[in-house]
């Protein structure tokens, strides 16, 4: 027996039921929510963590509880105890920027080469200083270390495009046994959807064919792995001159 798609018996079977329209709100309110909760739940905790890292270290007649109940004047046993996220982190970042500028200075660079001499004598020591101090530069460091582009390249064969990102022009021995009269590319080639691993290639510059969206955007395309795309608008159609 054929439904006629128009009549109301259709209409009925079609529309959503309540816990379809339900799942359907709770789906979309939790797309909404989890982003914010996570966000204001990691950052709590950080600073938390922080805290508890920092407080140890202030003297207890300057501890926030102390300093609060001496200021209302209460007696040892009935103190209050006041719990202030962020004051810890507040004091980290003026001692880490204290020591920041002590060590750009003369005398500060003086004992830094001192202490890291002294390192690079510790066996065990030295390998674990020298590995933190590598991501710390790479991660902190304000020089213009990061990818210049974003692009794409045929991997991992002719006619399959892959996004990757320009890092600089091939240089010292490889520039010298690959150069035959055309610049090699340094490229970063990310897996997804982590795109912290990959493959470092070296590529003709002919090869290799550069993006306009930002390095951000290209990122955001390969850790979603196609699904967050960052061009909202398709792009403007091309004219052919000859027309």
């Amino acid at each position: 027996m054929m439904i006629d798609p128009h009549s109301d018996e259709a209409k009925k079977r079609s529309k959503p039921g309540v816990i379809a329209r339900l799942r359907g709100n709770f789906l979309a309110g939790l797309i909404i929510v989890a982003p914010i909760g996570m966000t204001i739940w990691l950052i709590w905790t950080v600073v938390g963590w922080v805290d508890s890292w920092v407080w140890p270290f202030i003297p207890n007649a300057y501890q926030p509880t102390a300093l609060l109940n001496d200021l209302l004047g209460r007696e040892p046993g009935n103190e209050i105890e006041v719990n202030v996220r962020g004051v810890g982190v507040v004091i980290f970042l003026v001692f880490t920027i204290l020591v920041g500028w002590i060590g750009k200075g003369l005398i500060g660079r003086s004992f830094l080469g001192i202490g890291e001499r002294l390192v690079d004598r510790t066996p065990v020591v030295r390998s674990i200083y020298n590995a933190v101090k590598q991501i710390a530069e790479t991660v902190f460091s304000q020089r213009e270390t990061s990818f210049d582009k974003a692009c794409l390249v045929e991997y991992p064969r002719k006619g399959i495009w892959a996004i990757a990102f320009i890092s600089i022009n091939a240089k010292g021995e490889i520039d010298s046994k690959l150069n035959d009269g055309e610049p090699f590319v340094t490229v970063f080639l990310p897996t997804t959807p982590n795109p912290t691993s990959g493959f470092l290639l070296f590529l003709p510059k002919r090869d290799v064919m550069p993006l306009d969206m930002t390095v951000e955007d290209a990122a955001k395309l390969v850790i979603s792995a196609g699904l967050v795309y960052p061009n909202g608008k398709d792009p403007a159609p091309v004219t052919n001159p000859a027309a």
